[in-house]
């Protein structure tokens, strides 16, 4: 009689026809990325973005960010002993990605270095490292927000910026002075109004110290509550206001901030979103009292940016997923990536994540040169920013559904890190105002600053006469502009985002992905899915540059 095989060599279970795993890979491997980072000033980040990028795809950077996940936040109202302690434990994953997130200028950095393309590199740097995990950017973005408001309060500024800019990540809740490094969080939305934030409940008591408050509410959506400081919104006497809100009080007591929950997320799921009570909770006023909406409205554009880039990333993330699948698996006798269908699909999918990425880094150039003085730039972030919020945070949720898609029935399970990814993309949608938010922000823009059309066009007009269907796209957009209405601002902001797209790739892009780009997106040859290219698309050409090694 023969002898039982040994376990795991059943011949049963010989693995044939499965791609090895992706990691370790180059995160940084982008054309469209390098070039964009060069082009808007920040050639000087480059070689830290290339070793950033070999970190994000090793193997254990990917490891960090699947435990990351299963192992959620844990609330923990009280210590063993009764105390309330309102603290979240988060697996030692978490701690992983935040330092090294932090320690790589991800967070605050950009406001404390001098130098031209500090704000491209730090979005490129989001780029390549979300690669990893998506939630613990949410903390890294609050951060580097919270700066620009902070300072309409110059004596918290010259306090709180020095360690909101640094690159020392310490989790432990201490009195905030005596820590090398401090993370920001943000609690704007309310249960009854959410995006409507001026019909917010939670009241700001003047107390006899000047400039110090004290709080009564219950925010809706708070998340990162481990965070060292919060910007608040609040009603005060003389309207609704910004405050800063430090966990642990300068006299070493913990400020009251009673966490009633962690939200149950359909993604985002390494980060905790927390709903937290103030009940007589020591707040600081940043800027008037009154003037709460403006004071943020630098910070929401510093996130909605981030929103962008997130959505970018996880595009180019998926795109490398589906490739790399498609080399190496079979199926009717060719591989995946010979098959014309497959290119096609894929191909379709790189100009997506091109565009999107292209847009990131003109966005962050717009930023960091804005934030230099620059009036025409800061026009043009206005209106672009939101323009690209609205829109590439659209196509998230369809493209990484596509992407999954090429793994089969292999990219729907967990292990494959796609479902992941795909539950992640609706949220950059939602953050930071919806589709709708964006859309008619976009119309207030347009209506109350003449400069950001101007600034608009201006940028269309830089690749004037390159491509007919381009300047009929630009065209049609002014006609729009001349009769847009609110039940009609999606149309017009998508039609803006898919011009404004089209016209970077055109200046910046090689042919065969601006003609193809302008073909589709603009002339119609498209269909209502990806993967419908038409014939004349140079597929091979795209795949080139986007998938080294798909030919």
């Amino acid at each position: 009689m023969d002898s039982l095989a040994a376990p795991g060599h059943a011949a049963t279970h010989a693995v044939t026809n499965q791609p090895p795993p992706l990691a370790p890979y180059d995160a940084s491997d982008d054309p469209a990325l390098l070039e964009g980072l060069r082009r808007e000033g920040a050639d000087w980040a480059e070689e830290g973005l290339r070793r950033l990028g070999l970190r994000a795809g090793s193997a254990e950077a990917q490891e960090w960010a699947d435990q990351a996940n299963r192992y959620e936040p844990v609330l923990r109202t009280h210590d063993r002993y009764g105390n309330r302690v309102d603290e979240v434990d988060f697996h030692p994953s978490w701690h992983h990605l935040m330092r090294t997130a932090v320690a790589e200028g991800l967070a605050g950095t950009p406001w404390a270095e001098d130098r031209t393309g500090a704000h491209v590199a730090r979005t490129a740097g989001g780029l390549v490292w979300g690669h990893t995990d998506a939630g613990h950017g949410c903390p890294t973005s609050m951060t580097y927000a919270a700066i620009p408001a902070l300072r309409k309060e110059p004596e918290l500024a010259k306090v709180y910026e020095p360690l909101l800019t640094g690159r020392e990540y310490e989790p432990e809740l201490r009195v905030p002075t005596e820590k090398r490094g401090l993370l920001a969080g943000m609690g704007m939305t309310e249960k009854q109004g959410g995006s409507d934030v001026r019909t917010n409940t939670t009241t700001a008591t003047p107390t006899a110290e000047s400039g110090m408050y004290t709080l009564r509410g219950h925010k809706w959506f708070t998340s990162a509550p481990m965070c060292d400081v919060f910007l608040v919104l609040a009603q005060a006497p003389g309207g609704l206001s910004c405050f800063l809100v430090p966990r642990v009080l300068p006299d070493g007591s913990r400020n009251t901030f009673r966490i009633q929950r962690l939200k149950d997320k359909l993604g985002n799921r390494s980060n905790a979103s927390s709903e937290p009570e103030f009940d007589g909770t020591v707040a600081w006023l940043v800027g008037p009292e009154g003037q709460g909406v403006k004071t943020i409205i630098e910070m929401v554009n510093c996130t909605r940016l981030d929103c962008v880039m997130m959505s970018a990333t996880l595009m180019r993330r998926t795109l490398v997923e589906a490739g790399h699948h498609a080399r190496h698996r079979s199926a009717f006798g060719a591989r995946l990536i010979d098959q014309p269908l497959m290119r096609n699909v894929l191909a379709d999918l790189a100009l997506e994540s091109e565009a999107a990425t292209t847009l990131t880094l003109r966005l962050a150039g717009a930023a960091d040169r804005a934030v230099r003085g620059d009036a025409g730039e800061q026009a043009f972030r206005r209106i672009a920013t939101a323009v690209g919020k609205y829109w590439v945070t659209k196509r998230g949720p369809a493209f990484t559904a596509e992407a999954l898609e090429c793994l089969g029935g292999n990219g729907y399970v967990e292990d494959s890190g796609m479902p992941r990814h795909y539950r992640e993309a609706p949220l950059l949608s939602i953050w930071e105002g919806s589709g709708n938010v964006n859309a008619l922000d976009v119309l207030r823009a347009l209506r109350r600053d003449p400069d950001t059309a101007q600034a608009l066009f201006g940028e269309l007009a830089l690749a004037q006469g390159a491509d007919a269907r381009l300047d009929a796209a630009v065209a049609r957009l002014k006609a729009q502009l001349a009769t847009a209405s609110e039940a009609a601002a999606r149309r017009l902001v998508e039609h803006m985002a898919l011009t404004l797209q089209a016209s970077l790739l055109v200046r910046h892009a090689p042919p065969a992905v601006a003609d193809a780009f302008c073909a589709t997106r603009l002339g119609g040859d498209w269909g209502h899915a990806f993967g419908t290219l038409p014939d004349a698309a140079d597929v091979a050409a795209i795949l080139g540059r986007a998938l080294p090694g798909a030919n």
